[in-house]
């Protein structure tokens, strides 16, 4: 089976200093964004991702750091 990455951040103006709270919001199913230009910043929650078959990338950190969740 081939895996689909999405790389998202945070959505509403939310950033994050650290991984363990990146975490925590993605499995409370918060919104991100999407970052890949072709779906136009939509949003997306653990529970659509997990549906979709989506392995999920966030930027955090003003963008700087990665985490996979």
């Amino acid at each position: 089976m081939i895996e689909i990455y999405m790389e998202v951040g945070p959505a509403y103006g939310r950033d994050y200093k650290n991984q363990k709270d990146v975490k925590a919001d993605w499995a409370a199913g918060k919104d991100f964004q999407i970052l890949d230009i072709a779906y136009g910043g939509r949003y997306i929650s653990k529970p659509e991702a997990d549906a979709a078959g989506f392995r999920v990338i966030v930027r955090y950190a003003a963008m700087r750091k990665v985490v996979a969740v």
